[in-house]
């Protein structure tokens, strides 16, 4: 059965949203929007917008393929999305601050003890501790998939430290350089200004003793991380600072940043360095990412750590097939975004229907991201499923495996002309004391024909991803 194409699905024509696009495109001389494809790049490559992919030469910095081409959803389709999205986001927070204190679903029997307790991502030193204004899940990047018309499932949640977001702005902010016309033809709803609803979002979770703005800065690992990019253009954005923990020590009980005035106290960190490396005197002695004694600051209320410690078992895809009886426990409803189906091979019989059928699965890692350490069954060789079967057998908690999905298509511009290409969407959410859902997000593509796999790391594009103002 052929894909879903979100703009000329099969037997049934152009589709609504993409009717003013059509009538524009149709205008357009072939040439000019080659010419547009590499007036993008340039951009991209003068912006500075690239990301590193470990394992390589830190100096090999790779540039993120760029579509011109939009994908397009109705203001219809996207408000069904918020509203799946919020109940799932309110879900998911609930079940973190039930787990790390009366762990009410694990009584109940809604989610297996082990799960919880033997879990990595679990964080012990979390037990009994509440971050300012109860919120653990301060971003959140929710991978979405189609596969139909009406059908859409909710691939997986990034509670840890989701990136992409500079992406999202930079793909719109190129697409309206480039097409100006085209945003005055069609009715597209803002994202610009997501920086701001960022740092106000932050600065609404600022701890008690707080008095008058809090100040805000930016953790990030450093410059050799792949999401660099991102750490410093939401921190010049936002107009907050950028450090590294180098940067920062606790004077006094509190976080402090060096600056050519002395230490200046810090109320709220967005940290994008992972749990393990926050803070050394806690969890890991050798990191020197991190700022030691920070947790004794956090568990006695006097900074906000965004996205709070042990968020990251909200997003590890052993829980994520468990959501839809999290949600229900949580919100008394049944989940407007159904998850995929999924095979805990952690489970004799999951792990036994998993092996038998490896050449129609996706199998992947529970701590597992950005598309490594996974098999694609349709697209594996018969001694990649058997090297694979070993590393099931030998550790089967380790994976979940999922049917392979025909997600959506969506066109792309290639030297023949449109050609569709398989997408997924990753809406960014901010919680504080409400939840806001920015307009759009991050649609990601895989550029290969016939190719499932769309992160960048493993060869994808990206694309503006436009919600109709209607």
């Amino acid at each position: 059965m052929p894909a879903f194409d979100e703009m000329r699905p099969e037997n049934s024509g152009l589709r609504q949203p993409y009717q003013k696009y059509q009538a524009w495109i149709d205008e357009q001389d072939p040439a000019r929007l080659t010419e547009k494809m590499q007036d993008a790049e340039r951009v991209f490559r003068r912006t500075g917008i690239t990301f590193a992919v470990y394992g390589e030469d830190a100096a090999a910095e790779r540039l993120i393929p760029f579509d011109i081409v939009p994908r397009i959803l109705s203001g219809q389709e996207w408000r069904r999305l918020m509203q799946g999205i919020e109940q799932r986001v309110q879900a998911l927070n609930a079940f973190l601050d039930d787990i790390y204190h009366r762990q009410e679903i694990i009584k109940a029997g809604r989610v297996p003890r082990e799960l919880i307790a033997n879990n990595e991502a679990f964080l012990p030193e979390m037990i009994g501790v509440r971050p300012p204004g109860g919120v653990y899940t301060h971003i959140i990047g929710t991978d979405i998939v189609r596969t139909a018309e009406d059908e859409f499932f909710v691939l997986e949640d990034n509670a840890r430290t989701p990136s992409g977001v500079s992406y999202m702005l930079e793909n719109r902010e190129t697409m309206m350089q480039l097409f100006p016309e085209l945003f005055q033809r069609i009715k597209v709803r803002p994202v610009a200004n997501y920086p701001q609803l960022l740092r106000q979002s932050l600065a609404a979770v600022k701890p008690e003793g707080c008095e008058g703005s809090p100040r805000i800065a930016v953790l990030t690992p450093g410059s050799f991380n792949s999401a660099y990019f991102e750490h410093a253009f939401l921190a010049d954005q936002m107009g907050v600072e950028l450090v590294e923990g180098q940067d920062l020590r606790v004077i006094d009980g509190h976080v402090a940043m060096r600056t050519t005035q002395g230490y200046k106290r810090i109320d709220v960190l967005y940290r994008r360095v992972d749990d393990a490396f926050l803070d050394p005197m806690t969890f890991r002695p050798d990191s020197a990412l991190g700022v030691p004694g920070i947790m004794d600051v956090y568990r006695a209320g006097k900074i906000t750590i965004a996205n709070a410690p042990g968020t990251g078992i909200a997003d590890d895809k052993a829980i994520y097939s468990y959501m839809p009886e999290i949600i229900e426990f949580y919100t008394g409803r049944k989940a407007l975004l159904p998850n995929i189906e999924t095979y805990r091979c952690s489970e004799p019989s999951s792990l036994s229907y998993v092996l038998d059928h490896l050449h129609e699965l996706v199998v992947k890692e529970v701590h597992g991201s950005g598309g490594y350490g996974m098999l694609v069954g349709p697209a594996s060789s018969k001694k990649e499923r058997e090297a694979f079967a070993d590393k099931l057998k030998a550790k089967p908690s380790n994976y979940i495996a999922q049917p392979t999905l025909s997600l959506s298509t969506c066109p792309i511009l290639t030297e023949a002309g449109l050609a569709p290409r398989h997408v997924d969407l990753r809406p960014f959410v901010l919680v504080s004391d409400r939840i806001q859902i920015v307009p759009g997000g991050l649609t990601r593509v895989a550029l290969k024909e016939g190719s499932l796999v769309v992160n960048s790391s493993q060869g994808g594009g990206t694309k503006d991803t436009w919600i109709l103002d209607d």
